[in-house]
């Protein structure tokens, strides 16, 4: 997606934080995956990924504790998964992934956030062709790992493509990352298989990678950046990915 989309990603983890909006999204997808698959994490992959990328956010273990309990719990909430796409000004695609248990409060508050910055929901399926889900890893490059031997080795699991990249730290400092992609439906092969080499991986999610990406000037972005924040803003949306370089 581009350096400025990592930029603006890693800023905007920083304000969620001190918003204290990030925990409660990330404890929605543990609640899920726990509700879905069991509350034991060594025989629930989701779960295990879920929880994975929350203490990547250094997100307390009391908060993924209790984040495992309520899918449990006799209150236990009904969240479900819920996928909207748009288009914006410019060419841009969004496709808007959510965690509700209100889907009509949902649906309302995306519809209110596209019509007030100049984007409209689409219809179901719309985008189906513009996009490719992936299963992506990311994890710190390390100098005792041979890629080529590494993507050899991955090649039967799924993986498509291996990279390595720069990924913006808070203190300024950039951090050499390698990142994985693959087939989304080899996110748990995958995944085990890089269990299974002791790489410790720092983020594993299934995303959508646009098809054909497409360049936006300085002023275009500034204006898609306001919409994604605001949608990022709303507590049940959980990621927001489009078609931009």
């Amino acid at each position: 997606m581009g350096r400025a989309f990592e930029y603006r990603k890693a800023a905007k983890m920083k304000r969620w934080g001190t918003m204290s909006k990030l925990f409660p999204k990330l404890g929605k997808i543990i609640t899920m995956a726990a509700k879905a698959g069991g509350t034991d994490p060594d025989m629930n992959p989701r779960l295990r990924t879920a929880i994975l990328n929350a203490k990547a956010q250094n997100m307390p273990k009391h908060n993924i504790e209790s984040a495992i309990k309520r899918a449990i719990g006799k209150d236990s909430a009904d969240i479900k998964e819920i996928h909207y796409e748009a288009k914006a000004p410019y060419g841009v695609q969004l496709i808007i992934d959510c965690a509700t248990d209100n889907p009509t409060r949902t649906v309302a508050n995306v519809k209110a956030i596209l019509s007030r910055n100049r984007a409209e929901l689409l219809t179901s399926g719309s985008l189906n062709f513009m996009f490719t889900k992936k299963a992506v890893f990311i994890f710190d490059k390390q100098d005792n790992i041979d890629l080529e031997e590494l993507e050899l080795e991955l090649i039967d699991f799924g993986l498509e493509e291996i990279e390595q990249d720069i990924e913006p730290q808070d203190n300024g400092k950039d951090k050499d990352i390698i990142r994985i992609y693959g087939e989304f439906t080899s996110f748990g092969e995958l995944s085990k298989a890089l269990e299974d080499r002791d790489i410790s991986v720092t983020k594993a999610e299934i995303q959508y990678i646009a098809n054909t990406p497409i360049d936006l000037t300085d002023e275009q972005m500034e204006e898609i950046d306001i919409l994604i924040d605001k949608l990022e803003d709303d507590e049940d949306v959980q990621a927001v990915y489009t078609n931009i370089n």
